[in-house]
């Protein structure tokens, strides 16, 4: 073979790789876009600050909404640290596999959920990945995970402005917008201003600030301590323009509840921490769904 025929013939090769993965990418964008398309509203729960209980935020929305009547799926794309298993009590149960597609963890009837924590085989499994690899996991959340037709996606992100919460922003393009989970002390409100940014950058709409654990009430005497300041989350939103959504206290039964996965907005429903989240929600879904509160109003 002549040297100029095995040249055209690489080239040819090359072109016809080059062509292959422009249609595989093609067809993965097709895939991810039905799926998506039967999903009404995406919302995305952030954090700059790891610890803040950015995830007891998530798993609270995600089952207050199911409570409501709502259909809903939880989506953990927190690679390294899942926590929502062991918030929900589901992490000896595993997902399964059908035709090609994931089929979500049915928490209940109203609530699916998706997590890299359902796929390891012990808690203290570590997941040592890099950016592209993690990029190609939280594809696969989304776009071959069985979904069905939802009212919501809960998506909770790792702490940080990194790949994951990038990648999700990126797959789904049309998220309705962010809330972002913050506690009141200036070391947590600094790095949670950068979210806040990653979010404006992306021109994803910032739906609001939680300011948690504002506030300890003692269950004795029910004097109120604040262990980490006041109004940290408040001012944050206030400066930066964008809406507070409300205050969620230090409570030792969510603690309690949280590591036992228990459904404390279930069963402590009439706690003053429950009721702040049912606060911190309403705002949520009015932004998120205006005429269908406008109506109720």
């Amino acid at each position: 073979m002549r040297d100029g025929e095995s040249s055209t013939r690489a080239g040819d090769d090359v072109g016809q790789q080059v062509r292959d993965r422009k249609l595989e990418d093609y067809l993965e964008r097709e895939a991810l876009g039905r799926r998506m398309d039967q999903i009404k509203h995406k919302i995305l729960i952030l954090s700059g600050k790891g610890g803040v209980g950015k995830s007891t935020v998530a798993a609270s929305l995600a089952i207050s909404l199911a409570l409501s009547g709502h259909r809903v799926g939880l989506l953990d794309v927190d690679i390294h640290g899942p926590s929502v298993p062991k918030l929900l009590n589901i992490e000896g149960r595993r997902i399964s596999v059908r035709d090609e597609t994931i089929i979500p963890i049915e928490f209940d009837k109203n609530l699916r959920v998706m997590s890299i924590g359902l796929l390891l085989q012990r808690d203290d499994d570590a997941v040592i990945w890099r950016g592209p690899m993690k990029m190609g996991a939280i594809k696969q959340f989304l776009k071959d995970v069985e979904w069905g037709e939802l009212d919501y996606l809960i998506i909770d992100s790792p702490p940080g402005t990194g790949d994951e919460p990038l990648s999700v922003c990126q797959l789904i393009e049309k998220a309705d917008g962010a809330v972002i989970v913050t506690t009141p002390q200036d070391i947590a409100v600094t790095d949670v201003r950068k979210a806040i940014t990653f979010c404006w950058r992306l021109s994803l709409r910032v739906l609001g600030v939680v300011e948690n654990m504002s506030g300890f009430v003692c269950p004795k005497c029910g004097e109120v301590t604040h262990i980490f300041k006041r109004g940290g989350g408040e001012k944050l939103a206030f400066e930066m323009g964008v809406p507070f959504l409300g205050r969620i206290p230090i409570d030792p039964q969510v603690v309690e509840a949280s590591d036992s996965g228990k459904l404390y907005l279930h069963f402590l429903s009439q706690s003053e921490t429950a009721r702040a989240f049912a606060e911190v929600i309403r705002p949520v879904l009015a932004m998120v769904e205006p005429a269908r509160h406008d109506e109720k109003t």
